[in-house]
């Protein structure tokens, strides 16, 4: 498992700020794919939808586990899990891994 990073959750290059409210921790495969945007497309309406901001919105209202698969519940997290490629094959198959040895317990 990679470490996580600091994420500037509105990029630096679009004038975010180097603080606290602008600031998360991410997995480095989610930094490196969101890079700089901020918004992408629902895949299941096809609009344009704001990246998910942990400082602003509630985990649960917009993601659910179904075992190792993230669902989003939201234009907003549906868009945010395919930018992210949180259900890439090999990621879900690392959660299934780590499901199996009972060290990662989908809550919700």
């Amino acid at each position: 498992m990679l470490p996580h990073e600091l994420d500037h959750i509105r990029a630096q290059k679009h004038h975010g700020q180097d603080n606290i409210e602008n600031l998360c921790l991410a997995c480095a495969f989610c930094n490196a794919f969101k890079g700089t945007n901020v918004a992408g497309y629902d895949p299941k309406s096809g609009g344009l939808a704001p990246l998910f901001n942990p400082r602003q919105d509630a985990w649960h209202d917009h993601f659910a586990w179904r075992r190792a698969v993230l669902v989003g519940k939201s234009p907003s997290a549906r868009a945010t899990i395919d930018v992210l490629r949180i259900n890439d094959l090999d990621r879900v198959a690392h959660r299934q891994s780590l499901i199996s040895l009972g060290v990662f317990p989908p809550v919700d």
